[in-house]
């Protein structure tokens, strides 16, 4: 059985910085893409940041590109965002994805992702 589990979230004010890590269970780590999604009231699901396997590419939102980090450690199995210089606009649900293909993970689309962790809630008070 696949887990994802996600944590750090939290309440941050705006300029704040906050680390997202999640942790899998049940899969082949490193052969998978793993990606950072974020869900807003009323908008949809969007990719912030995704990884490839080896963690030697990875690919951003052009809205986090310069503030927005993302590591893994295949040893662990564990994936993390390093969010900086934080926006109210990033307050979101934040959720973690594993994709068995580097090129299907770029595409940045829910179907394409075949697990997910149940999410972290992420604040940014202005």
């Amino acid at each position: 059985q696949v887990q994802l589990v996600e944590s750090g979230g939290g309440l941050v004010q705006a300029g704040g910085s906050l680390r997202l890590s999640c942790v899998a269970s049940g899969l082949t780590f490193s052969t998978y893409a793993m990606g950072w999604f974020r869900q807003a009231p009323g908008k949809e699901r969007e990719l912030v940041g995704a990884v490839s396997g080896s963690g030697g590419r990875t690919h951003f939102a052009d809205s986090v590109k310069d503030r927005f980090s993302i590591s893994r450690d295949n040893a662990k199995s564990t994936v993390n965002l390093q969010m900086n210089s934080l926006k109210p606009d990033d307050t979101a649900v934040y959720y973690c994805a594993a994709s068995w293909s580097w090129s299907a993970a770029l595409v940045g689309t829910a179907p394409n992702y075949d697990y997910w962790g149940q999410g972290t809630q992420v604040t940014v008070s202005s």
